[in-house]
This record gives C-alpha cells, sequence and structure tokens, in this order.
C-alpha cells in the first residue's frame, strides 16, 4: 500500500501543476477532517464491541446503519462548507472537493467491514481490497502518464484523477462486502438499543478522534484559509503530508490488530503486560525508521517522489525542508497512538479527550499565528510541538492504566539499532544525487536493516524460537 501510494504521488506530481496539484492535495486534506468526523470512534469502539458481542452480526448491523448516517451528514456539511465559503470562490477546489468525496464515501462504508475481518483475524482480505484498490489508481493515473500528459493545467485532467481515485474506493467497499459476507451476516440492524449502547461508547471517543483529526489533518485546510498562494503551498506541503501520512497508518494497522487480543485478555483478567511491552517496542522501532528516513534521507526521497520542482534552493524552502521537520512528528506518533489505543481499551475517555482538545487547541492557536508568516513551514513547527507534548502526556496516561513488560536489554537494542541506522543514513545521503542512486541507497539500506535486526538480536524480543523437540515429529 505505502509503495503503490508513493507511486500514485509522483504520477501526481508529474501529471498536473503546482496550482493544480495544490487543489488536488487541498481537496484531500480538507475532507480528511470531515471524514474523522463520520467515523466518530466507530471503527476503533467497534473492534472492541464486537470481539466481546455474543451476537456479532447484530452489533455490525447497527454499526453499519451508524456509520451509513453520520457519513452522509458529515459529508453533507464539508461539500456545503466547501461551496459558501467566500475564500474559495472562482477556484477549483469545491469542485474537486465534490468529487473528491466519494473516496471518504466508500473507504469508510468499507471500514466497518473491516472490523469483521479483524475479529476473525482474516486480515488477508483487507490486503487484497487495499492492494487492488491501490493497484486501480495507480495504474488509471499512471496511464496518463504513459500517454505524455506532463504538468498539465486543465482542470479536467485535475478531476479525472480525482475521479480515479473514486473509483478505486468503490472496488475497496465492493471486495470487502463479498469477503466480508463469508464470516458474518450483513444486514441492517434498526434496533434502538443496541444503536444506543453503542453511540454511549463511541460519543466519546468521537469526540476524541475529532481533536485528533484537528491537530493533525487541518493545517492543510488552515492554510488553504490564511494564505493567498495556498495552491502552491499545499501542493509542496500535500505531497510530503502523503508521505508522512504512511508513517501514521502503519502503527495504527498494528494497534488495530493488536486490539481485539488485547480486548479478549483484558475482558478475562489475563495479564497483558508482556503484550503491550511487545507492542510498544515494535512502535519504537517502526518510529524510528521512519523518522530517521524523513530526517536524513528528505531531499532524495522527495526528488524520487515528486520532480526538482518540489525541492528547496538557496531562495525558498520545498518540500523536503517540510519533509525533515515532519521526521520528530513521524516518530511520535506512533507513541501517541499506543496511547490513545490503550485508554480506548479501558475506556478512559476523559483523559482522551482532556489531552487531545487541549492539543487540537494548541495546535489551531499555533497554526493561526505562523501559517501567515511562515506558510507549511509553521504548519510543521507546529506539529513538532504537538506531537511532543501529547506523546508525553497521553504515555504517562497509557502506563498508569496499563503496565507494560518488557526486559531493558529491548530498549538498549533499539537505541544500538537507531545509532547505527541513522550513522548510515547520514554518511550515505551525499551520495543520493539522482532517482537511480536513492532506489540503490534504498535497496541497499533495506538490506541493511535487514542483517542488522539479527545482528543486534532484535528479532528475539518478537519471537520466542521454539524448542527443536516440539519442532521434529
Amino acid at each position: 500500500m505505502a509503495a503503490l501510494s508513493i507511486l500514485t504521488v509522483k504520477f501526481v506530481a508529474i501529471g498536473l501543476s503546482k496550482e493544480l496539484a495544490g487543489n488536488y492535495n487541498s481537496a484531500y486534506g480538507f475532507l480528511q477532517l470531515f471524514g474523522i468526523l463520520a467515523d466518530f470512534g466507530l471503527y476503533a469502539v467497534g473492534v472492541r464491541e464486537m470481539a466481546r458481542a455474543k451476537d456479532r452480526a447484530s452489533v455490525l448491523g447497527a454499526l453499519l446503519v451508524i456509520r451509513t448516517v453520520i457519513l452522509i451528514l458529515s459529508l453533507t456539511l464539508a461539500l456545503a462548507l466547501v461551496w459558501f465559503l467566500p475564500q474559495w470562490r472562482g477556484t477549483p477546489l469545491p469542485l474537486s472537493v465534490t468529487v473528491a468525496a466519494l473516496v471518504p464515501l466508500f473507504t469508510l462504508l468499507a471500514g466497518i467491514f473491516r472490523t469483521v475481518f479483524q475479529i476473525h483475524h482474516r486480515m488477508q482480505y483487507v490486503f487484497a481490497a487495499e492492494v487492488t484498490q491501490r493497484v486501480i489508481t495507480t495504474v488509471l493515473i499512471g496511464l496518463f502518464i504513459i500517454a505524455g500528459v506532463r504538468g498539465s493545467q486543465h482542470l479536467s485532467i485535475l478531476y479525472t484523477f480525482l475521479l480515479i481515485g473514486g473509483i478505486g474506493a468503490f472496488v475497496l467497499l465492493v471486495i470487502s462486502l463479498l469477503a466480508a459476507r463469508r464470516f458474518e451476516k450483513i444486514q441492517w440492524n434498526t434496533n434502538r438499543t443496541i444503536m444506543v449502547s453503542i453511540l454511549r461508547r463511541s460519543i466519546p471517543f468521537g469526540a476524541a478522534f475529532l481533536c485528533m483529526a484537528l491537530y493533525r489533518q487541518l493545517d492543510v485546510t488552515m492554510i488553504a484559509l490564511l494564505r493567498p498562494d495556498f495552491e502552491i503551498q499545499n501542493a509542496e506541503y500535500g505531497f510530503v503530508l502523503r508521505m508522512v501520512e504512511m508513517g501514521y497508518v502503519i502503527p495504527t494497522f498494528l494497534l488495530n490488530s493488536v486490539l481485539p487480543t488485547l480486548s479478549e485478555r483484558d475482558e478475562r483478567g489475563e495479564d497483558t503486560a508482556v503484550l503491550l511491552g511487545k507492542t510498544l517496542m515494535i512502535l519504537l522501532l517502526l518510529g524510528i525508521i521512519a523518522g530517521l528516513f524523513c530526517a536524513f534521507w528528505s531531499r532524495p526521497l522527495v526528488q524520487l517522489l515528486t520532480t526538482d520542482a518540489y525541492l528547496s534552493t538557496p531562495e525558498k524552502y520545498g518540500s523536503d525542508t517540510a519533509l525533515m521537520l515532519m521526521g520528530l512528528p513521524v516518530f511520535l506518533n506512533g507513541l501517541v497512538q499506543y496511547g490513545f489505543y490503550v485508554l480506548l481499551n479501558r475506556g478512559r475517555s476523559k483523559p482522551l479527550i482532556v489531552v487531545l482538545g487541549l492539543g487540537a487547541a494548541l495546535s489551531i492557536g499555533l497554526n493561526y499565528a505562523l501559517i501567515p508568516l511562515y506558510g507549511y513551514i509553521g504548519a510543521t513547527i507546529t506539529s513538532n510541538a504537538v506531537h511532543l507534548i501529547l506523546a508525553v502526556a497521553l504515555m504517562i496516561a497509557a502506563l498508569r492504566t496499563m503496565p507494560v513488560k518488557f526486559p531493558l536489554s529491548s530498549f538498549v537494542k533499539i537505541l544500538l539499532f537507531a545509532w547505527v541506522l541513522g550513522m548510515g543514513l547520514w554518511g550515505f545521503a551525499p551520495l543520493l544525487q539522482n532517482e537511480i542512486a536513492t532506489v540503490v541507497g534504498l535497496i541497499v539500506a533495506s538490506l541493511g536493516m535487514l542483517m542488522l535486526i539479527p545482528m543486534l538480536g532484535i528479532h528475539t524480543m518478537f519471537f520466542s524460537p521454539r524448542p527443536l523437540q516440539k519442532i521434529l515429529p
């Protein structure tokens, strides 16, 4: 998914002019806020409730009704705002958002069925659906690039690229629905008791998710509102966020996969400290890898994934500067997500709302002050400050709520891994002067990490080798 999404970013950066690319990124950035509002905590709460429910089909049916109603209301609000705000009249943004709205519409409906696969531990269907969606989107946009579309200023190309995203999302929904029917009965359930019960549990966490959306997603929309040059700003910053989103999404997938097991064990009163300790170590490892690549290889990665027009020059900042500054938030995001899911599992909504609410308020205030002066560089400064505060606050709350257990040697191994990887990336960065060198560098770095993990014994932190007598017949 990451590879295909990155390839799509490359195609869009090649196919559209900077102004139209800015509208493309602004449309998705605007809709992300309303997409999270439409989710309203239902996915995470739905996984927990279905893991504990005796009649899963009834819970699933109620979730489907609630998600559909909230989704329609949320997207209707989004379209009303984008068409009536005076700042965007006469720009391609309103119609861009209207076409792009197909993506959250179909994706969020498909998300309800993903709970089925997680509960039944059949994540291969999520793999099939998600990757097929990305393949369709990437291939269809890639055909325009093969046909010779370069830096197009035609609005029809912009709207076509956005429509292709909707086609891919529709395929995701169809595959998810057909596969989910193999494990659960899919039908609408308007049982008031079940719906009210789910809403009572999800509303507090929906508020927490909304706060998370405000500090993570609102900056693109604030740039569009506060900067007259928002198209150029969001062209350069929007592609960086698409890259960073991969660093955000992987910890989310990991924690979503852990949540059913954690919820079931915690419900039975079993010790979860070792499970949480391993989960935390994996998040640290993933965050370190993503953060170090952002920090040390920002320029070659931006050059590889967009075009030279997005690179910094002596006269101005570029996307590579923004990616470098986002290295720390990418690392800290895993800790924020960990704290969120631990508190979610225990139903501790009040600390979540308070901490994330303060984070959202700080983010809006800092962005309002810094974006008019520094554009997207101000947004990256805000992201660093907010993620640092949230990571510390939520980790303290999570550790107080549910203890973790891991050997001190595991933490030392991860620190040593980070130091060796960081020195390697820093040392090789000057050699990556073109796209071919960067591809070779990524391959060498990947092989180096694969060798480094067993050399440091990091794999033994997560997988205990089975005794030989238990393996042989």
